[in-house]
């Protein structure tokens, strides 16, 4: 993986920045000390509305259920003073 200094970072943002969105990776270096990472993000998928509430309308599997049990779902203002 290539290291940027900060210098060259300020000085040349942009040229840096289309290395990343062009899928390297980069580190950054502020005297001599690697001290971050540029990497590009990853792309978002779309996902259907439909695909989505399919996804709710099915039952919870067994080991939800069973971790369910065990929450207390009782409702109660936690800013409230008693």
């Amino acid at each position: 993986m290539d290291v940027v200094g900060v210098r060259e970072l300020r000085q040349n943002a942009s040229a840096v920045l289309r290395r990343v969105e062009a899928g390297e990776r980069l580190r950054v270096s502020v005297n001599g000390r690697e001290v971050a990472e540029l990497s590009p993000l990853g792309r978002r998928t779309w996902v259907h509305y439909d695909e989505v509430a399919d996804l709710f309308g099915r039952e919870a599997d067994d080991g939800l259920r069973a971790a369910s049990e065990l929450l207390d779902h009782s409702l109660r203002d936690p800013f409230a003073s008693t």
